[in-house]
């Protein structure tokens, strides 16, 4: 799966939201010292500062990774991490003087005082608030955790993680693969299954991350591990003497205070993320948008053909097993879903992983004429154009999908998967996708689906989602349906 950044910006806003409060409040104070009790905002100079340096603060913390393994740095790494900061900012500021030619309008006194302040209550704030968060640290978090261990290291393990949840990770429970699976908690966490049935529960939960630690000299479980890389899953396992060859990329990390070598399909950086992550909003707002004036248009036409609802919503698998509903406009007549199963035999996609069918009498508007020809009504005009896709860009606001990703499945569908199509599920799902633009009208072959979504997950980038973006709109306007 995409190995995000565990101390990315976004878990960071906190830290980021401190500094910004710092930041503004040495220069109000910077200004008063050196002007006297007067509001720095009424003079434009001094306002278009205000902003700008906000602007720059911000900036560099993301794209310099300011606060990665913030949680982890002493009081003399914070101390340098908070000099470079301050330096960046007033360069950076007296650049954009520069640039404006407003140097002569601004108060060198006021840029220095502003450094100066700037530095001292970032700092403090800085060792406060990791203060706070590390009293704090035993809060359950998003992303999952399931520990795989023995029965005498179990204790050891958890206590480890816990006392050292710098991820703040929410920890399932406990695979145990030796001893007494009859207990039903260690140090507080459930003992959720042994051995034989750890796949089982890793396929029907909820697990994206997985750490094994067995004691020196115990055979690693390969077959285990080889299943949950083909699964999606991050794996990290502790450095022992004899380290479980496995594929996919590997990085050495930490995990609580254990030295782990980690492995997943691909990575994404914190920079990447937040670039991914801008691009959907801003493309979610802007189809939003058109999918609001779209339903002034299509709603009437669509109530007046086929009585029922405008929207479509289904229950759909997301990244790592995760549920969601997903909407679309409704091309299909109200009781679709009933008449799929005796549709099942016209199936073109073998084995029922996804449902594909050419002349779906269940579109609304279509029908078969007496010379046997095929009649497309106003469903098929949605799903030609892609515009019945167009509701799932509020899906993407709400962050149950991306613009761009892997195709997410139903749940019926979802059930049949086997280890190997679950690592499609290791990216969050998407409007379109590579697989999409590769042709899907003419794609029946599920394997083949599957070996494009890891293709993608694979070889990520920004660049390329900027690619598929591009295609997905030239397929849509030659009307081929990419989405």
């Amino acid at each position: 799966m995409y190995r995000k950044c565990s101390q990315g910006w976004i878990k960071h806003m906190d830290f980021i939201m401190l500094d910004l409060v710092c930041l503004n409040l040495s220069f109000f104070l910077a200004y008063i010292i050196r002007h006297g009790f007067e509001i720095p905002y009424t003079h434009v100079t001094y306002r278009n500062m205000a902003f700008i340096l906000s602007l720059i603060a911000v900036l560099l913390m993301i794209f310099f990774e300011m606060f990665k393994n913030v949680l982890k740095r002493g009081y003399l790494a914070e101390a340098v991490m908070t000099l470079k900061q301050v330096c960046m900012v007033e360069l950076c500021a007296v650049f954009y003087l520069f640039a404006v030619q407003e140097g002569g309008a601004y108060s060198r006194t006021v840029m220095y005082l502003t450094g100066l302040i700037y530095g001292v209550t970032g700092y403090i704030t800085r060792v406060l608030w990791k203060s706070f968060l590390k009293r704090k640290v035993k809060r359950q978090g998003k992303r999952t955790l399931l520990i795989l261990t023995s029965e005498n290291m179990a204790p050891a393990v958890l206590e480890n993680i816990k006392s050292h949840n710098y991820e703040n990770f929410h920890i399932l429970g406990v695979a145990l693969l030796d001893g007494d699976r009859a207990r039903r908690q260690i140090g507080g966490v459930p003992v959720v299954v042994g051995r034989e049935n750890v796949l089982d529960y890793v396929r029907r939960e909820s697990v994206d991350e997985v750490f094994v630690d067995l004691p020196e000299g115990q055979e690693q479980p390969t077959e285990l591990l080889e299943h949950f890389s083909e699964m999606g899953l991050v794996v990290h396992v502790k450095l022992l003497d004899g380290e479980p060859a496995m594929p996919r990329k590997q990085s050495v990390g930490h995990l609580g205070n254990y030295t782990v070598m980690t492995t997943g399909i691909n990575y994404i950086t914190n920079r990447q993320l937040f670039l991914k992550r801008t691009l959907d909003i801003a493309g979610g707002l802007i189809g939003s948008l058109f999918t609001l004036l779209l339903a002034l248009f299509l709603g009437p036409i669509i109530k007046l053909k086929s009585p029922g609802s405008l929207f479509f919503v289904q229950e759909r698998v997301g990244k790592n097993g995760r549920r969601f509903r997903m909407y679309k406009f409704r091309s299909m007549y109200a009781d679709a879903e009933e008449r799929k199963a005796e549709l099942a035999v016209q199936n073109q996609v073998k084995d029922g992983f996804m449902f594909k069918m050419e002349r779906d009498p269940r579109i609304i508007g279509s029908r078969q004429l007496p010379d046997g020809t095929y009649k497309k009504g106003i469903g098929n005009f949605l799903r030609d154009w892609s515009l019945d896709e167009f509701p799932q860009f509020f899906n993407v606001l709400k962050g149950d999908m991306s613009l761009i990703g892997t195709r997410p499945p139903t749940v019926e569908e979802w059930e049949k998967y086997e280890f190997r199509h679950m690592a499609r599920l290791a990216a969050k799902p998407g409007i379109t996708g590579l697989w999409q633009i590769s042709g899907r009208s003419s794609i029946t072959d599920f394997e083949e689906v599957v070996k494009l979504d890891l293709q993608y997950i694979s070889e990520w980038s920004f660049a390329m989602d900027l690619k598929i973006l591009m295609k997905t709109v030239k397929v849509v306007l030659g009307r081929n349906g990419a989405m």
